[in-house]
């Protein structure tokens, strides 16, 4: 996956960051293998933050992911607002969520990217109205 933008959810983040989860070993492979910066929303972060947040340094460990450059977030929510507003109520039946409906729009604006997930949603989801977004997702999901 070297030649492709990495768009990175809120799954593999939690996995990667905490060695108790079932995909752990797998996110930190996936890690290994990517070629950063992996770009994401501030929704996923606020998520994993959430997510970690009994875990000791858990939001420091996420937030250090954007100090250290690994993880950028170039997504401009307030710009995106109508497209985001039309994809939360297309697949209200799911539902989607916010940072799921950013991370659709980010795969929508950059052309050569993948979403690196734990979430089956996005089989479903379509970037563009109807393109399958390419997804880096466990066998075992």
């Amino acid at each position: 996956m070297k030649h492709k933008k990495i768009i990175v959810d809120t799954g593999p983040i939690v996995a990667f960051l905490n060695k108790n989860d079932q995909y752990h070993e797998w996110a930190k492979t996936q890690f290994s293998l990517l070629n950063p910066p992996l770009i994401t929303c501030e929704s996923v972060i606020s998520e994993a933050c959430y997510l970690l947040k009994n875990f000791e340094h858990g939001a420091s460990n996420v937030l250090e992911l954007i100090e250290r450059q690994l993880i950028i977030m170039p997504f401009d929510l307030q710009s995106e607002i109508v497209l985001i507003k039309k994809l939360v109520e297309k697949y209200k039946n799911i539902p989607m969520s916010l940072a799921d409906a950013c991370l659709v729009r980010l795969s929508g604006q950059i052309s050569d990217s993948v979403i690196y997930t734990l979430d089956t949603d996005f089989r479903i989801y379509r970037k563009n109205q109807r393109n399958i977004i390419p997804l880096i997702i466990p066998d075992t999901v």
